[in-house]
């Protein structure tokens, strides 16, 4: 998945409406479809609030996800682009939120690891924390640890690429990442690692 230039969408209302139905019933074709008919429009909702590369992506593969969550109770599927729309911009909205947060936080004295001064506390606990994300990861299916691990180590993959190689479908390539990751903040909040 990747923006290539326009905003432009290639799904008409009423091609819409039955993709969201039968993707909604499972239809795996009809789901790239409207991946396909999409993600420019969600690309261009996402670069226009500026956001780091990592943050629009993670914004897309949100807005993604919550279409999975949601396709079946969409309350008009011929609207469907204006429903990624609005999802869009409320995420980007929220991850600038973030932010914003974590830079008044870092101005307060609050950035880094409890206690963090530079010393050797504060590198044991980076080194503790490390070790019990790499224990989370090593419990998570050998699927979704190869995709994490796609994703991760080469990020200049495209989906497709990553989904030839897992003999996924790419679209769900994204709401699969979504997953694996919320997996794995659950499996470190059961540890203490991450705030849940």
């Amino acid at each position: 998945m990747g923006f290539r230039g326009d905003a432009t969408m290639v799904v008409s209302p009423e091609e819409s409406a039955v993709l969201v139905d039968r993707a909604a019933a499972g239809d795996r074709q009809a789901w790239d479809r409207l991946v396909v008919g999409y993600e420019n429009l969600v690309w261009a909702i996402v670069r226009r609030h500026r956001l780091s590369d990592s943050d629009a992506w993670d914004v897309c593969q949100t807005v993604w996800l919550r279409l999975v969550e949601h396709i079946d109770r969409l309350s008009d599927p011929q609207r469907v682009g204006a429903w990624l729309m609005t999802t869009a911009k409320r995420e980007c909205l929220r991850v600038q939120e973030q932010s914003r947060r974590s830079l008044l936080a870092g101005e307060q004295g609050g950035q880094g690891w409890p206690g963090d001064d530079g010393g050797v506390d504060a590198e044991l606990l980076r080194d503790e924390t490390t070790k019990e994300v790499r224990e989370a990861f090593r419990e998570l299916p050998e699927r979704h640890q190869r995709m994490l691990s796609l994703l991760m180590t080469e990020p200049q993959l495209s989906y497709k690429e990553i989904a030839s190689r897992l003999g996924m479908p790419v679209g769900s390539i994204g709401p699969t990442r979504g997953r694996c990751l919320e997996k794995l903040r659950n499996l470190l909040g059961e540890a203490g690692t991450y705030p849940t």
